[in-house]
């Protein structure tokens, strides 16, 4: 089989963790962890949490909304959020969101005033999180935990160390990872949302928020403080400023103009607005969505981000957008509004409005009230641009603007839900979904490639009819602009998912445990049984893949075990293939037999890659003596006072057995005899650490120690034959200790 494409709440035994795996994550990771947290809550007053366990990462804000840079704070990370692919770098297409909330008439008791109009903000650029968008509750719950992964004993996945910080379990979960946020807002409305994420490869590029608001009264984010009075013509609206992508901008490769990293040239297009959509209408379903258009001070056609400089690598071909799956007619009327949401404009990315707002600025208010009920263009801001109809677009993102408006950042969805009434009690239910998709890792490097040479004739794809060109750049967009009907494919995806109330098949799930460990001949894998006994959908074999010198690159499968592959099911693995200098990286999938894909009946469902996907390098380790004569101890003598001579602050007790049997028993004994420590060496390396802790967990003084080597396996010369160790051949060393 290919690549596969891509808290705790009561207690579930095989979800448990060993005494080791417990040991390690508190003393390596838990006290970095909440370091990392700390030190980004400090800084930005919110909370901020990743789902990162399908093909789309991303990371998510307490206060309800993720607003521009709102994760670390860094210019440089404008565009940071909504990653696809994930496990290359730099596939960020989120520049900024925001979600407002509005109302008129809005007697105000937190300063006893009545406003014409009332707005509440999280984003694009703002957070009061103190008085304005209150967090109260935000976890991270899973249906199991994330797989201790271990390269040479140390955390080896980006999940454990920060990406997958996991609050509760709750093995009934339909979704992989569910985000469960509660936000208190200065207007009365309490926020509830839910986001949900799939690792079932159909379905692990989108998300689903559910959101419902209620108007509390609460005014105060400790309750001090409420309103009982109804709230006429409340408007919910939400921002997503899209930037495909960061691989290509100023803050990744650099060959896209800069402004194209703020969303310059993004293209904004629309479906299904005011009604028009579904069995009736004419388009599919009710959705907004941006891809990366063409910029006028580019010197090349820059539609899906070719690295012009370069290889030539499509970096932005990706479409990006949001779903609308469900808004209430009214708060009593719960069955879903086909003619919502009723505003789907695009605002200018660097309004007025979009910077300094404030909840008790009247005037600022109403102009963004204005902007939250301003229904419908009369055309789409694709439309408007050229793009993409014709293929090869007679309009220019950055010098296309709105009569009276300047294009200095591009253009923004603005997406509006209402206007409703809700009295005390009264509660809106709204489902949206996020995703992305286009061109495939292998599609970006081919069309690319292909383009950069500018030598046709050229290959169209279906969407336009196939047959050839001979002009690069309408080849290459035209290849781009299927990433449209990926995205679409996507939605189609997301509506039967919510459709069926979730009740999509769940792929098996991944090893508990994934052990790597560098050797001298071999990099040994070996992981649980867990996923074979899973009741839901087990387990009926694994695929292992392997990428060298970096994490983020095209992985190649490597080993495959159990059904249909004519090997049976094992739990380890000795990659003898690995080459000495070379770092790799690995993860493993768990396989079901097909039988529940509902999709493609027979293709096998497959564990998210990114649950055991490496991010420690493992390599060939320092070969095997050929010589018990040839044994060193390092250093030796061991003093503690020279330790930056030794190994350093990082290990200051270590001590190094060198050019040792490829298997070997190390016993260490006092000058009188005494033994107290007994090292199995067994990863066929020529080298042994020890920290200086005797058997009994001591540290040892200062004195003589005897090392003795016994070798436990026949060892020959891979290449001539020669046997270099016997079993049971020995060999003594001593080495002195000062403290």
């Amino acid at each position: 089989m290919t690549e596969a494409s891509g808290v705790l709440q009561g207690s579930v035994t095989n979800m448990e963790r060993t005494a080791r795996d417990k040991n390690l994550l508190n003393s390596r990771l838990i006290l970095c962890s909440v370091l990392f947290i700390g030190l980004m809550s400090t800084a930005m007053g919110d909370e901020t949490k990743w789902i990162a366990v399908g093909n789309l990462h991303t990371w998510f804000s307490s206060a309800g909304g993720e607003r521009e840079v709102g994760r670390t704070g860094l210019t440089s990370d404008q565009q940071d959020g909504l990653r696809w692919p994930a496990q290359f770098r730099w596939q960020d297409t989120q520049a900024a969101k925001a979600l407002w909330i509005g109302s008129t008439n809005y007697d105000d008791p937190l300063v006893n005033k009545t406003f014409d109009y009332k707005v509440v903000h999280v984003g694009p650029r703002v957070l009061d999180d103190i008085s304005e968008m209150m967090p109260q509750e935000f976890k991270m719950i899973g249906r199991f935990d994330h797989p201790s992964v271990f390269v040479d004993g140390v955390p080896g996945s980006n999940l454990m160390v920060a990406m997958d910080e996991v609050d509760e379990i709750d093995p009934t979960l339909k979704a992989d990872r569910m985000i469960y946020n509660v936000v208190h807002t200065a207007i009365g409305i309490t926020l509830n949302r839910k986001i949900y994420a799939f690792t079932n490869q159909y379905h692990d590029n989108y998300f689903v928020y559910d959101y419902v608001f209620k108007n509390t009264g609460i005014v105060k984010s400790d309750s001090s403080i409420t309103h009982s009075q109804t709230l006429t013509d409340v408007v919910f609206f939400f921002q997503y400023r899209y930037a495909p992508t960061r691989e290509g901008s100023v803050y990744g490769g650099g060959w896209t103009p800069q402004s194209a990293s703020w969303g310059h040239s993004t293209i904004n297009d629309t479906r299904g607005e005011n009604g028009n959509w579904g069995e009736f209408g004419a388009d599919p379903f009710r959705a907004q969505f941006a891809w990366l258009g063409i910029h006028s001070f580019a010197d090349f056609n820059i539609i899906g981000g070719p690295a012009a400089t370069g290889d030539g690598h499509l970096a932005s071909s990706q479409y990006v957008g949001v779903l609308t799956l469900h808004a209430d007619k009214s708060a009593t009327e719960k069955f879903d509004d086909p003619s919502q949401p009723f505003t789907t404009d695009y605002l200018q990315s660097d309004l007025g409005i979009t910077s300094g707002n404030s909840q008790f600025n009247s005037e600022q208010m109403a102009k963004e009230y204005e902007a939250m009920t301003a229904g419908h263009p009369a055309k789409r801001h694709g439309e408007d641009v050229g793009c993409p109809t014709p293929i090869d677009c007679n309009g220019f993102a950055n010098t296309y603007s709105k009569a009276g408006e300047g294009n200095p950042g591009g253009y923004t969805h603005g997406q509006g839900f209402g206007p409703y009434t809700l009295e005390l009690g009264d509660s809106i239910h709204i489902v949206l979904a996020e995703g992305v998709a286009g061109l495939n890792r292998e599609m970006q490097y081919i069309i690319g490639g292909q383009w950069l040479t500018g030598s046709g004739p050229f290959a169209l794809p279906n969407k336009v009819g196939g047959g050839t060109t001979n002009d690069p750049d309408h080849f290459k967009n035209a290849w781009v602009y299927t990433g449209e009907d990926s995205l679409f494919q996507t939605f189609e995806r997301a509506i039967a998912n919510y459709n069926s109330g979730f009740d999509i098949p769940q792929p098996p799930p991944p090893p508990e445990l994934f052990e790597v460990t560098s050797g001298g001949n071999r990099i040994t894998l070996s992981w649980s049984d867990n996923a074979e006994n899973n009741p839901v959908n087990p387990a009926v074999g694994y695929e292992i893949y392997r990428a060298i010198h970096i994490p983020d690159t095209t992985y190649e499968l490597v080993f495959a075990c159990g059904e249909g592959t004519g090997n049976p099911i094992v739990h380890e693995y000795d990659d003898k293939s690995a080459i000495r200098g070379f770092d790799y990286y690995y993860y493993i999938i768990s396989l079901d037999n097909g039988t529940a894909n509902n999709i493609e009946p027979g293709i096998p469902l497959v564990s998210s890659k990114f649950y055991t996907m490496t991010t420690e390098p493992a390599f060939l380790r320092r070969p095997s003596g050929e010589k018990l004569a040839d044994i060193r101890i390092v250093p030796n003598p061991f003093n503690i006072k020279a330790r930056q001579l030794q190994f350093g602050e990082s290990d200051p007790d270590r001590i190094m057995f060198y050019n040792i049997p490829p298997v070997c028993t190390i016993r260490i004994y006092t000058e009188r005899g005494d033994l107290i420590k007994t090292i199995q060496h067994t990863d066929g390396s020529g080298d042994e650490a020890w920290n200086s802790v005797t058997s009994s967990r001591q540290i040892v003084v200062s004195g003589v120690y005897i090392a003795h080597f016994e070798v436990t396996q026949d060892h020959s010369d891979p290449f001539s034959g020669e046997l270099l160790y016997k079993k049971g051949d020995a060999a003594i060393r001593k080495f002195i200790v000062i403290r």
